[in-house]
């Protein structure tokens, strides 16, 4: 009987095509670093050529904290979680590059107002996380301002909003009130982990979620999407504008934005042309809504003040002698 020919055609189509051992290692990254300009003899070609890019996972500290608590990076799911917003902002250049030369403008007024309220100072990165800093950032809910206040947790909160004035455009005001909210959810929680998702997630359903799931902190609390990654956010903003080299960001103290220089007055009468105003005290209309972004009703260049109110208004440093006159 005569053995069939297929067995061995099979056989020698598999050792025909077998590839054959490279002749030289694979290229590492370090070949591209240290290697790149080395050409070939013959052809006058780079032996190397650099590729367009060369990207690597942002790093993670071996000890991460954010308002005093200690990260616990030892679970696979925190640690994920933290990597996950990392290579998200690491690699969001434009605006992570907006951010870290807009941040420096407001974070000795922030600083200062959280400090003076016993609120932690990391709690800066979470108006990073919701404005980027913008004092006319809105959402698609209606939430405005730096701290992302619906009009109705405004009022709460004494933020005056009306025809004439949205102090959640204020950035004193409103991060004042900011403040207030999160002494409130920690005096509610004793976890800032928390504080910070209530933010977002609101004290009635952060509490509601914690009693259904019989648990007590933030890692341990299963969370909408959102919710979740919205604290993790807030602490890869931390790690990445406190260290921004780490992440390959790299900016002169010269192009990082200064905080204004202002005076304040206090004004308890309506303005009815707000450039005849600004004039008056050499200044212009724009620099009036740059410090001030809390105008509302600008159509008509005019500033409504309620009977007994008073508003604080800000104006350029360089007015001060004129204001003496």
């Amino acid at each position: 009987m005569k053995r069939p020919l297929l067995p061995f055609l099979s056989l020698l189509f598999l050792f025909s095509c077998t590839p054959e051992e490279p002749s030289t290692p694979p290229l590492q990254p370090q070949d591209f670093e240290d290697r790149s300009m080395e050409v070939e003899v013959e052809t006058g070609t780079p032996a190397h050529p650099r590729p367009p890019q060369y990207v690597s996972s942002p790093p993670v500290p071996e000890v991460v904290t954010f308002a005093g608590d200690t990260i616990p990076l030892h679970r696979h799911d925190v640690r994920e979680a933290l990597e996950y917003e990392l290579v998200v902002n690491t690699f969001f250049h434009s605006h992570t590059m907006t951010i870290l030369k807009e941040v420096e403008r407001w974070r000795p007024l922030i600083e200062k107002t959280l400090h003076d309220n016993l609120v932690p100072v990391d709690f800066l990165y979470l108006a990073v996380a919701e404005s980027e800093l913008d004092n006319n950032a809105v959402s698609f809910a209606g939430a405005m301002g730096m701290w992302q206040f619906m009009k109705s947790t405004a009022e709460e909160y004494d933020l005056e909003v009306d025809r004439s004035v949205d102090m959640r455009r204020d950035p004193k005001l409103a991060t004042e009130a900011a403040t207030k909210y999160l002494r409130e959810a920690y005096v509610e929680f004793n976890d800032w982990p928390l504080v910070a998702a209530s933010y977002n997630r609101g004290m009635r359903g952060i509490k509601e979620l914690l009693e259904e799931q019989q648990v007590d902190n933030f890692f341990d609390l299963h969370l909408n999407k959102e919710t979740a990654r919205y604290v993790y956010r807030i602490i890869a903003l931390k790690l990445i504008l406190e260290n921004p080299e780490a992440y390959g960001y790299f900016l002169k103290p010269e192009e990082k934005y200064k905080p204004y220089t202002f005076t304040t007055i206090v004004v308890d009468e309506d303005i009815d042309n707000l450039v005849d105003f600004a004039k008056r005290h050499h200044t212009t209309y724009k620099e009036l809504r740059i410090l001030n972004p809390w105008f509302n009703n600008t159509s008509k260049y005019e500033l409504e003040i309620p009977r007994n109110k008073a508003y604080e208004l800000r104006l350029p440093l360089v007015m001060a002698d004129s204001l003496q006159e």
